[in-house]
């Protein structure tokens, strides 16, 4: 609200400055003695105008007192001059002679005052509230609008203690003050609108959840070699998003549905079983992923496979592992007994000093630090290994929940590395997680470790062994599910994010 306080040394220099800001039909809301001579509060008439609008044409504002016609403000300036004496004289000059009589002169001069105004609004939201809330009792300012017939003629009742603030911020920020906006509804309607439409909302997808898993459950009712092939992929540890895809996509036609499902997954997983192995191909490889997934056991392995058969004098290590207290001295106890000098870099200045001091060399591997995938770092190390000439390998548990090892190929951005190599297939109950994983990141095998010894626990497998083994499956029957429970599994789950990242799946 656009209220301000002028002061003047008189009433005529006041009102001139209330003039030049509001114009001629400003609003005065109250004048009084101040110590600089006189000090007048006023409005701009459209914010008057404003609230009106607001308060709604429906309803009839509180009763005044009769005012006078309509006069410009140059004329109540020269009204109150002359009746109102100069702020220079004594207290006992100013006092009223009909005390009655001043005051009614006051309430017809300022009707709109602050206290008259905050009555009319009171009751304009007493009003809206009770239309709400579907109300039928008077209205609460019923009593105060009668109240003044008990005092003295024209005199107003003193406000409460407990009624509404007196200035006009404090009447804008109370609870249940009036919307500047016609029709608006109560804070407290529009709660209620609020939590009735969230319940629609929820039944809503309650039903819809519903009526897919009745749909589901009667299709996999329907057709039992479906049911049976989704029992026994989950059972593997596929996740249900690429499951539901081939459950959908089993032709009727076919023979055997498990021996179809196997051929499926064979075609999506990729592996480099044609291609010459990596200690055959050379180069510079740096191996990077969580801790303790097997970085520094896998290069002593692939460093003892490359020194069988092209010597130990063409191969260099690399270690970035200064994080951990000795952690290079294992890295350097392979390199004894290999017979190579393993050197240590701490940042990529010195990293790219020893790449171009083996450029020499036929195979160069990088052993790295172990980080979580979460941890602010990782992405500091996939910087220094951003040289050109640097291949990069994940080295992914295989053991890990299947959950993990997304968000470990998403973090390591396995995408850009040359492939993953699978550890710990040995310790993993279930491998499906794994290569469910590969199959919807569209990743390439490159090799498996399924043991510590160096070099004879480091294979490369085929797509068909992969599968084969992840349909082994594994696991206690405290962890298998009944065909009742693989129904409402799938009939529940059919629209997280797995189905859509099974939408690449080749069948």
């Amino acid at each position: 609200m656009n209220v301000k306080r002028f002061t003047a040394r008189t009433s005529r220099e006041a009102f001139a400055l209330v003039r030049q800001a509001f114009g001629e039909d400003a609003v005065v809301l109250s004048t009084k003695p101040a110590p600089e001579g006189v000090e007048v509060l006023a409005m701009a008439p459209e914010t008057v105008e404003q609230f009106e609008r607001v308060a709604g044409t429906g309803d009839t504002p509180p009763a005044r007192p009769a005012q006078r016609p309509a006069e410009g403000l140059a004329a109540r300036v020269e009204r109150q001059t002359a009746d109102r004496p100069a702020p220079g004289r004594r207290l006992a000059d100013r006092l009223p002679t009909t005390p009655a009589a001043e005051v009614q002169d006051d309430v017809e001069q300022l009707a709109m005052s602050t206290l008259s105004f905050q009555d009319y609004v009171r009751e304009r939201m007493l009003k809206r509230r009770q239309a709400a809330l579907g109300q039928d009792e008077p209205s609460v300012a019923a009593p105060r609008a009668a109240a003044p017939s008990a005092e003295a003629p024209g005199r107003r009742p003193l406000p409460r203690a407990t009624d509404e603030p007196k200035d006009f911020g404090a009447l804008a920020s109370m609870p249940g003050a009036p919307l500047l906006e016609e029709g608006a509804s109560t804070p407290s309607s529009r709660r209620d609108q609020t939590e009735m439409m969230n319940e629609l909302r929820s039944m809503k997808g309650l039903i819809e959840e519903r009526f897919g898993a009745l749909a589901f459950m009667e299709k996999l009712q329907r057709q039992p070699r479906q049911a049976l092939l989704a029992q026994k992929l989950l059972d593997a540890g596929f996740s249900p998003g690429l499951i539901r895809k081939l459950v959908d996509a089993l032709p009727a036609t076919a023979a055997d549905e498990t021996a179809w499902a196997t051929s499926v997954l064979e075609r999506n997983v990729h592996t480099a079983d044609a291609e010459p192995a990596l200690e055959e191909q050379g180069g510079v490889y740096a191996l990077i992923g969580s801790t303790g997934v097997g970085k520094t056991t896998s290069t002593a392995k692939l460093a003892a496979a490359f020194a069988t058969q092209y010597g130990a004098a063409n191969l260099g290590l690399i270690t970035l592992d200064a994080y951990r207290v000795g952690a290079h001295e294992q890295l350097r106890a392979y390199g004894r007994i290999l017979g190579v000098p393993v050197h240590t870099a701490h940042d990529r200045a010195s990293l790219e000093d020893l790449l171009e001091l083996l450029a020499a060399k036929k195979m160069v591997l990088i052993d790295t630090a172990g980080m979580a995938q979460r941890d602010s770092r990782t992405r500091e190390l996939l910087d220094m290994l951003s040289h050109r000439s640097i291949q990069r390998l994940l080295v992914v548990d295989a053991s890990a929940q299947g959950e993990t090892i997304d968000e470990v190929i998403t973090n390591w951005r396995a995408a850009q590395c040359k492939g993953v190599l699978l550890s710990k297939i040995d310790e993993a109950v279930k491998l499906a997680p794994a290569l469910d994983a590969v199959i919807r990141h569209k990743l390439k095998v490159l090799g498996v470790a399924n043991g510590q010894r160096v070099p004879e626990d480091w294979h490369r497998l085929s797509a068909s062994a992969l599968v084969q083994r992840a349909l082994r499956g594994g696991g206690g029957a405290t962890y298998r599910m009944e065909p009742d429970d693989v129904q409402l599994v799938f009939a529940s789950a059919h629209r997280g994010g797995r189905a859509a990242g099974a939408s690449s799946l080749h069948l």
